[in-house]
């Protein structure tokens, strides 16, 4: 399942075929290492792609800026098909989340496409755009439960409700900002990312652009490996990235509020599924963490 991105064209994941690994000049953009991450909530192979995002950016985030830009994969469903990959409606997306869940074991539920199907990804890219200019610090914590509420728990994260119980979590004014979120501005934060993405030739998630500071980029698409994105830095750089040291289980959990699926486990540890349960035990104090299990997948959530 390498190599996978959801086309923002067409709104549909699966193989890319874009050209990836590719030094590209970007001699109107910034100068200084930026990585761009082209994303969007509902992205699926991103979900799939959170555990080898998360080591990273924990061993190589150090050499650059680190940019998350919503792209805008499903302005709404009026006037929109598919036919090719026999998307025509809503209830059309569940097995094209079902495969990659099943491939990723990132957790993906999806039935809400039959009873309860997201209209548009907008929202919460406008509540993320909201937060990201009031109090960037807790951004990444909004998409990535965000995520975890669409995918794993199979809520409808283009209800103004769903965000705003979403926003409160992560200890922010839900009401206050899901308004703002409906205001011109965050419309125009919104339309900058889309011509960001544009300019980039961004035209799947996710998609990876590093920029160093000769103003030359490289472009990595669809998920992949670790492996490719540390080649990709690399190449960037022109030198030898040295990945910073893996944090204890136990202190990358403490500062994080989300939830902890075993891939991710797996992914940041080197473990076999197999072993990640006596490991959790070792390195955590059981009193402080729940652990339970959602579509055959063990995670492990702070109490």
């Amino acid at each position: 399942m390498n190599n996978m991105n959801c086309n923002l064209e067409t709104g549909i994941c699966g193989v890319n075929e874009e050209t990836s690994n590719e030094l590209i000049n970007f001699n109107n953009q910034n100068t200084k290492v930026t990585l761009y991450y082209f994303t969007d909530p509902i992205c699926s192979h991103c979900w799939a792609l959170e555990p080898v995002l998360n080591r990273f950016l924990i061993q190589y985030g150090h050499y650059f800026k680190f940019k998350t830009v919503l792209g805008g994969l499903l302005p709404g469903w009026d006037g929109f098909s598919d036919r090719s990959n026999g998307i025509q409606k809503p209830a059309d997306v569940a097995e094209h989340w079902r495969e990659v869940g099943i491939h990723s074991r990132m957790p993906i539920d999806g039935t809400l496409w039959h009873d309860n199907p997201i209209q548009s990804s907008y929202p919460a890219t406008r509540v993320f755009h909201v937060i990201q200019d009031q109090t960037p610090a807790k951004a990444h914590d909004f998409l990535r439960q965000t995520r975890e509420a669409v995918f794993a728990f199979n809520k409808n994260v283009s209800d103004n409700q769903v965000l705003i119980d979403i926003v409160n979590q992560i200890g922010l004014d839900g009401e206050s900002i899901v308004k703002t979120a409906n205001e011109d501005r965050a419309y125009d934060l919104m339309e900058k990312d889309f011509d960001l993405a544009r300019n980039f030739g961004a035209t799947g998630f996710p998609t990876v652009i590093i920029v160093n500071e000769d103003n030359t980029g490289l472009k990595v698409v669809g998920a992949q490996k670790l492996e490719a994105y540390v080649s990709a830095l690399s190449k960037v750089l022109d030198d030898t990235p040295i990945p910073a040291e893996i944090p204890t289980l136990q202190n990358w959990m403490d500062k994080n509020s989300w939830c902890f699926f075993s891939k991710e486990i797996e992914t940041m540890y080197d473990l076999s599924k197999e072993s990640v349960s006596s490991f959790v035990e070792q390195s955590l104090n059981l009193d402080q963490y729940n652990r339970h299990e959602i579509l055959g997948e063990m995670y492990i959530k702070k109490k």
